[in-house]
This record gives C-alpha cells, structure tokens and sequence, in this order.
C-alpha cells in the first residue's frame, strides 16, 4: 500500500482495486457491475485554478486494478498529472431507478510513464486504445455506494482504507 501527501499536507493511503475487492467482495463486485452496465462515466478532476472540471471517459477493471486510458494532451490527463486526485461517478442509466444503486470512486491516477512498455502493452491489448494515449493506474482512497431499501431507506455505504464497510440508513 502506497501513501500519497496531497497537496494540502494530507497524507492519504490509497489502495489498489484489488486490495479493495479482497477487503470487500460484495460491494466491489456490486461496484464493477454498475461500471459495466454502461460505457460512458463522469470523471472530476482539478483544473489549475482548482475548480472542478468533469468529463466523459470509459474505465476498464483489469488485473486488479482501475485503470483510465485517454487522448494524448486532453484537460482531465493534464489535470491528473498536476493534482492526481479523481473522484468517479458511475452512469446512473436510463430512468431514475438506478438499479445497482449509485456508485462512486474516490482516489488518485498515477500515469503508467511511456518508458513501461510492458505494462501500456498488457493494457493495448486488453482494451486497443487509439495510440498514443495517456495511461493512469489508480490508488483508491474511498467507494461509496447509495441505494434505496425497501422503497424506504436510503442506505449510503462507505468504504476507505483500514476500515470495513459503514453503512447508513435514512428514512
């Protein structure tokens, strides 16, 4: 497990997806399967000025690990390789029932440097990425997922680091 310090002096574990998927099976496994429900997800970064900025971008789960691939030179990879921390909202879907419920990845994007030839390959060949593309590994530093219950409860369950799974209930 890494440790990243943010740029306000923070100093935040991050893990990998797998290390999240060994610690919390369930909710990982309910997680992935609301990523793949659909291609499209919104990614926020931090412009230079520190105002959100939020994009479309499709994520591929593979080898334990998040990962986001994208076009060389856009705004949200020049935004990671400034201020790596992401959050990443699933695609609700059609309609309002979101089944699955909404989900939400916190974390950093570290870049795969074009140097690590290996690592971009296994990437290309799994996904076949238009070339060149930006490549971001992810620490992840928090997953929430937020559901109704028996049309009654809304039930927010939160996971970081360290710590197991907390879940709230509102009616």
């Amino acid at each position: 497990m890494s440790t990243h310090t943010d740029m306000d002096g923070r100093s935040d574990a991050g893990v990998t997806w797998g290390a999240f998927a060994a610690a919390e099976p369930g909710l990982a496994r309910t997680v992935e399967e609301r990523f793949a429900s659909h291609t499209h997800h919104v990614l926020a970064t931090l412009r230079k000025d520190g105002s959100p900025r939020t994009t479309g971008l499709e994520v591929r789960f593979l080898g334990g690990e998040l990962w986001f691939g994208m076009m060389p030179g856009s705004m949200k990879a020049l935004d990671l390789r400034r201020d790596p921390r992401f959050s990443l909202q699933a695609n609700p879907g059609e309609g309002t029932t979101m089944g699955g419920g909404d989900v939400r990845i916190a974390g950093r994007a570290v870049e795969v440097p074009e140097d690590d030839t290996e690592t971009r390959a296994r990437y290309a060949e799994e996904v076949e990425p238009p070339e060149p593309f930006h490549l971001f590994r992810t620490e992840v530093t928090e997953v929430v997922r937020t559901s109704v219950e028996d049309e009654k409860y809304l039930v927010v369950e939160v996971w970081k680091p360290g710590a197991p799974v907390r879940t709230l209930r509102r009616t």
